[in-house]
């Protein structure tokens, strides 16, 4: 395992408190999806965040929404 937690050679899936640009403003795109996933969880988002606080809000939201999870 590696620091991330992740088999090591793994590197697809990254902790977003260890992103190097993790507290960069958020993207454009991860404004728009956190936007869709709020107003199907009838929750408000900030648009103050950054990249990995967005991350962190998308992945909370669509367990609560049910979207991008697999099966």
């Amino acid at each position: 395992m590696n620091s991330n937690n992740q088999p090591n050679g793994d590197n697809t899936i990254k902790n977003p408190d260890n992103w190097k640009t993790g507290d960069e403003q958020m993207t454009g795109a991860q404004r728009s999806y956190l936007h869709t996933l709020g107003d199907e969880a009838g929750e408000e988002v900030s648009d103050d965040l950054t990249k990995a606080e967005a991350s962190k809000k998308i992945e909370e939201l669509q367990q609560k929404t049910g979207r991008g999870i697999e099966d």
